[in-house]
């Protein structure tokens, strides 16, 4: 009887993690977290610089509609809303903001000179570095 009691003590004793086993697992798990950590961060920011492309994209395409059919430019980004052009003004993905977008004004007609410039371009209102290390607001 006393046999038994003394091994099936060893084999619960024998059954447990040393401090080493434990502390190689941590790591592992450490290393693999901040590695996915990493490449999710790097995708959710290639992500909104898609947004931002095609955001960009459709709103000068939307001005360049404008100016086909008007024959001048939008005087606000909001003057393509209420005429259809766009059915809101996009949020800036890189400032999440749809109020941080810098326009940037037409030349005045010389054969018009009553005529008030338009908007004939947009750009982020960020001065963020994209992945690429080029400004979001230099971006054409």
């Amino acid at each position: 009887m006393l046999t038994r009691i003394r091994h099936s003590a060893i084999v619960i004793a024998t059954r447990g993690y040393t401090l080493v086993e434990v502390m190689i697992v941590i790591t592992l798990i450490v290393v693999l977290t901040s590695v996915g950590l990493a490449t999710y961060s790097n995708s959710v920011r290639r992500s909104r610089e898609a947004v931002l492309k095609e955001d960009l994209f459709r709103m000068r395409d939307a001005i360049d509609q404008y100016y086909a059919d008007k024959n001048k430019y939008p005087s606000s980004l909001q003057d393509l809303v209420s005429d259809g052009y766009l059915r809101e003004i996009p949020k800036d993905p890189i400032t999440d903001s749809a109020d941080t977008w810098v326009t940037e004004n037409a030349e005045p007609d010389p054969n018009n000179l009553s005529a008030e410039p338009g908007i004939y371009n947009v750009r982020s209102g960020s001065e963020e570095s994209s992945m690429e290390g080029t400004k979001y607001s230099e971006w054409d």
